[in-house]
Formats: structure tokens, C-alpha cells, sequence
């Protein structure tokens, strides 16, 4: 148990996991520990159900028919069936098919961190950030009565900010080139998101936010109207030639 001195101290973790680095960041009031040691065997139980580079995964499993949807994890039927929703709520933009073949990656990354921050939650916590590779999902307040403050990277400067976005319970993605390259395909070819390097959305369940930072990057210069017209969500957009755009909530860096 968490002696009433560690509840006002915070607790962090860092766990390497899905071939990112994971960091949990609880602040007063903490949890017991046992609620963190959870979280961390359900991110590696995530990476070894969902992953597409291990070969036992019941992802890659199902994929090449050693397995039915039946024979899997409940979580793996919950996952494909909201990456067809999502599919319909991004205009196609987001499936979990984009190179032909089965990956719900850029889904399962953010769900499982928001799976993370709702285990914190009813484990008692109320102020709490979990960062995925930079996907982050915020609870409560950084400090009493101060909001999180997240850094946005700035893709064509190593170092420095594209914004700052600040809040309460917050959730926030970004998608593209910076870590790994040319990795999101888009519908409409390479050449509709050749000018864009970063696609930043905010929001408060990480699960979609993702999802909807994948999707926008691969609409390439739609991306802005779309994101317009999303209600309770905002974002920025980095583009190749070094301007930028933003929604008004985020803060000049």
C-alpha cells in the first residue's frame, strides 16, 4: 500500500514497450503501486496480442487465418470494430487495412494509453499524464490549479516547439514523418501529403484523437477543412515548405 506521505509525492514510470517508450507521470493524490505494476503488464499484454511484427501475435495470427476473430482476445473484435467506425467517421481516410493487409496500429496505440489513464483513474488518481511516443492522455492538473502544458515538436527544427497547447483532461496525437518517416499512406497517393510533415489533434479520448491525427495527415491539404469541422477537437498542422496552421485554443510556441 501507498504510506499518506507517497500520495502527496508524484509517482513516475517509464516502460519501454510496442517499440516506444511509454512514461507515467501520477500526481498527488498517487495510487498504490500495484495499479502502475497493472498498467504495465497490460501494455506489454497489448504488444503481444496486437502486435504486426511478432509472428505469435493473435493479430498476425488472424491475419494469415491461423486464427478466427472467435479464437481471439475480446479486446481484438472491440478493436476492429471501431476501426471500421472509424473508418466511416474519417471518410475512409483511417482503416486498418492501408497496405492491404490487417494492422490496427494507429488505433491500438492510443487506446491502450487511454485504457492506462482510465485504469489510474478508478484506482483513485486525478491528476495523472500518460505519453506514449508522444501521444498523450492528460487527467485533471498538472500542479493545483495549473492545466498541463504540452510541448508540440517542431518536425523541421530538432529542439524546438511548433505549440504549446494547455488545458485540463486532455488528449493529444500527433502523426508524421519526424520519427518514422514516410509511414501513413493516403487514399489519394503519396503526392496529397507530400507538403504536410506534422498533423497535431486535440481532444479528450485518445483512442479517436489518434485515429483522427492519422486519418488527417492522409488527406494531405484537406486535412485543415476537416479538422474545422470537427466539434470539441482542434489541431495544428506543420507543412513541409515550414508554414503553419493552427486552431485559435492552441498557444503560439
Amino acid at each position: 500500500m501507498v504510506s499518506p506521505t507517497e500520495l502527496r509525492l508524484p509517482q513516475r514510470h517509464v516502460e519501454h514497450c510496442m517499440g516506444t517508450v511509454f512514461s507515467i507521470d501520477v500526481r498527488a493524490p498517487g495510487v498504490d503501486h500495484s495499479a502502475i505494476e497493472s498498467i504495465v503488464r497490460w501494455l506489454h499484454w497489448v504488444d503481444e496480442v496486437f502486435s504486426t511484427y511478432k509472428p505469435s501475435s493473435q493479430i498476425r495470427r488472424l491475419e494469415l487465418g491461423d486464427l478466427s476473430i472467435d479464437d481471439c482476445a475480446p479486446e481484438v473484435r472491440e478493436i476492429l470494430t471501431r476501426c471500421e467506425e472509424l473508418t466511416i467517421e474519417t471518410n475512409g481516410y483511417f482503416t486498418a487495412y492501408a497496405d492491404g493487409a490487417l494492422d490496427p496500429s494507429g488505433l491500438v496505440k492510443g487506446w491502450a494509453i487511454q485504457r492506462a489513464s482510465e485504469t489510474l483513474t478508478a484506482a483513485g488518481s486525478i491528476n495523472h499524464c500518460v505519453n506514449g511516443g508522444g501521444d498523450i492522455q492528460c487527467a485533471g492538473s498538472a500542479k493545483p490549479g495549473q492545466p498541463w502544458r504540452i510541448g508540440i515538436t517542431d518536425p523541421l527544427r530538432p529542439g524546438e516547439f511548433a505549440g504549446v497547447i494547455a488545458g485540463h483532461n486532455l488528449a493529444v496525437a500527433t502523426s508524421g514523418t519526424a520519427e518514422r518517416g514516410s509511414h501513413i499512406h493516403s487514399p489519394d497517393g503519396y503526392d496529397a501529403v507530400a507538403g504536410l510533415t506534422s498533423v497535431t489533434v486535440v481532444g479528450t479520448q485518445l483512442s479517436t484523437v489518434d485515429a483522427y491525427a492519422t486519418a488527417a495527415f492522409a488527406m494531405g491539404s484537406a486535412a485543415r477543412g476537416w479538422i474545422e469541422s470537427l466539434p470539441d477537437y482542434y489541431g495544428l498542422i506543420s507543412y513541409a515548405d515550414g508554414s503553419r496552421w493552427s486552431s485559435a485554443s492552441f498557444a503560439s510556441s
